[in-house]
């Protein structure tokens, strides 16, 4: 007798078991390196690979999505032991992803690179803005006056993967050049034995490195005084004062970027 077909059964929805050799992962940076003819990536969080090359980021957990390394991330599929064999040779796996996230080429999209040129525009102008006072009234820039600069009258082309405090000495040194700016001066303390006290004093001004006394202290033993300086003179001024009381002096900032902003009224 014909057997009968059986009722068809539904059977309980479940997630597929993905194979050994393939990972699926979603919203990823990859970091892509050619060796040897074969090629090898890594699938990391986006915006974390240039924090790590910059020294910002420094756990690995926070840059990897996993510890493997693929011949295409976007397909799942990891790369064979002898394939890295061949192109790493006994290296453990561990420091062939640190070189492949040393020395590969990060793939982004363009909404990706858009987005971190924008991000890395923003802090480069705040640092520039920090650091930057107009000439005339000695008051500090604003990111977004340092932003327009950038891009009406310097056509400053941002460089991905570049540190943003390199970027920004670049465009300091550009929007100087230009006029109308200068660095903004830096208030320091100094602590020095006060029989030694006159000749740092004189020995700062033999250097040229426009010392202005704000306030200054001659006790019995220790003389104490805040000045405002260059942000160059800091070294020298380090070095005069070390120098002359056998390290018995100090300088310390008091604030790093000496600005007047006060708010203007409209009589």
């Amino acid at each position: 007798a014909a057997r009968l077909p059986l009722p068809a059964t539904r059977l309980p929805a479940m997630s597929l078991m993905q194979p050994v050799s393939q990972v699926r992962l979603t919203n990823v940076a990859v970091v892509r390196l050619k060796k040897k003819g074969k090629r090898f990536e890594l699938a990391c969080y986006p915006n974390k690979v240039v924090s790590w090359r910059e020294g910002n980021e420094a756990d690995l957990d926070e840059v990897l999505q996993t510890h493997s390394v693929f011949t295409n991330v976007s397909k799942g599929s990891l790369a064979p032991s002898k394939d890295l064999s061949a192109a790493f040779g006994p290296l453990p796996l561990d420091d062939i992803i640190l070189e492949i996230l040393k020395s590969g080429a990060l793939q982004v999209s363009n909404k990706e690179r858009q987005h971190a040129n924008t991000n890395t525009t923003h802090e480069i102008a705040s640092l520039v803005a920090d650091r930057l006072v107009d000439t005339r009234t000695q008051r500090p820039l604003t990111a977004d006056a340092v932003e327009r600069a950038m891009r009406d009258e310097l056509k400053f082309a941002v460089a991905p993967g570049r540190p943003a405090k390199v970027q920004a000495l670049e465009v300091i040194r550009r929007m100087k050049e230009a006029g109308g700016v200068e660095r903004a001066r830096m208030r320091v303390h100094v602590n020095v034995p006060v029989g030694r006290a006159k000749v740092v004093k004189e020995k700062a001004v033999a250097g040229g490195l426009g010392v202005e006394w704000e306030a200054e202290e001659f006790g019995n033993v220790v003389f104490e005084g805040t000045c405002v300086i260059d942000p160059g003179a800091f070294r020298k001024l380090d070095e005069i004062i070390k120098e002359e009381t056998k390290g018995r002096g100090s300088i310390e900032v008091v604030q790093l970027a000496v600005v007047h902003d006060e708010e203007e009224t409209l009589e």
